[in-house]
């Protein structure tokens, strides 16, 4: 038996890379893909509407303007295929926020190809499937519960560790900078710390960013 796919992935030289690697297998074929969460959902409706959906979306995380969690959330809710995320990032805020979004597995891009190759079938099968090190983080979660910090908040921190000042996180964040202090407080409040510099770092640790 075949099982069906759509790549989504925002670099065609990985999706190309991905599809070379699929293609190897006798018992996967790629049938769809897409750039972005926004196209994926206008393809993955196309495909349904000529009865040809995928048995699985192998979706990447960070694109725009939908990113992966996005799409996953809304492919779920509609009852499409089940998701398998395939990416580079590993935090727990985004490996937390896919798995809420109802993706049904978590591989990083530098899994083995045959273990890529077994999580496509479990997926399609509709079993769940996450790498060691995935597993992992969310034990972690578990055992030492992050703190409540909210998207925004995350948000802020993951642009906070690209060096940018209060004023250009107001501008990229679209709010002022007196929005900007104040969730800096809370931030600070909730994670223990005092300055940005140790924000980041505790941020960091915990693999909230």
């Amino acid at each position: 038996m075949t099982v069906s796919i759509m790549l989504v992935d925002d670099h065609p030289i990985v999706r190309a890379g991905l599809k070379a690697v699929f293609t190897s297998f006798e018992d996967i074929e790629v049938i769809a893909e897409a750039s972005d969460g926004a196209e994926a959902l206008d393809v993955l409706q196309q495909v349904t509407q000529n009865g040809t959906a995928p048995d699985a979306v192998i979706m990447d995380l960070q694109m725009k303007p939908m990113n992966g969690i996005e799409a996953c959330r809304a492919i779920t809710q509609a009852g499409g295929p089940p998701v398998l995320v395939l990416t580079t990032f590993d935090t727990q805020s985004d490996i937390v926020a896919a798995v809420e979004a109802g993706a049904l597995g978590y591989l990083l891009k530098d899994a083995p190809p045959q273990q890529v190759h077994d999580a496509v079938l479990a997926t399609a099968a509709g079993r769940r499937t996450l790498s060691p090190h995935i597993t992992e983080v969310l034990l972690d979660r578990m055992r030492t519960p992050a703190p409540d910090l909210s998207p925004r908040e995350i948000e802020l921190l993951q642009a906070l560790a690209t060096g940018a000042t209060n004023k250009q996180l107001a501008k990229q964040l679209f709010i002022s900078e007196a929005t900007v202090k104040t969730h800096l407080v809370h931030i600070y409040s909730k994670l223990g710390v005092d300055n940005r510099t140790a924000a980041i770092g505790v941020a960091r640790e915990m693999r909230l960013i």
